[in-house]
């Protein structure tokens, strides 16, 4: 992650995103840089609008949270009710089954 860190840092201060750029972001931040991942990340960047992937981005991961309190509300708005003869037959059958395996 710390790659795409370095590009979005470089990106944020309106930098090229390059392998040297990307390589002394790294160091700076103490990491022992790959420097096939490096080239790696640049090639992936490559033709890529970053501006358009961060609003494209953003956009899908609000559609979850926003469903996310809908489906909590309409699972508060219909409780389950449990029929208490239901759980009593239940555990008898619970009982029998186990006084079969133990005699």
């Amino acid at each position: 992650m710390e790659y795409i860190y370095s590009a979005m840092v470089l990106y944020s201060a309106g930098k090229d995103i390059t392998e040297a750029a990307v390589a002394g972001i790294l160091k700076a931040a103490g990491v022992d840089a790959d420097a096939a991942k490096i080239k790696s990340l640049i090639a992936s960047l490559e033709g890529v609008d970053i501006k358009e992937a961060i609003a494209s981005a953003s956009v899908m991961a609000a559609a979850p949270a926003a469903s996310a309190p809908a489906a909590a509300a309409t699972a508060a708005a219909a409780p389950v009710e449990e029929d208490p003869k239901e759980e009593a037959v239940s555990e008898e059958e619970a009982a029998a089954g186990l006084s079969a395996l133990f005699g």
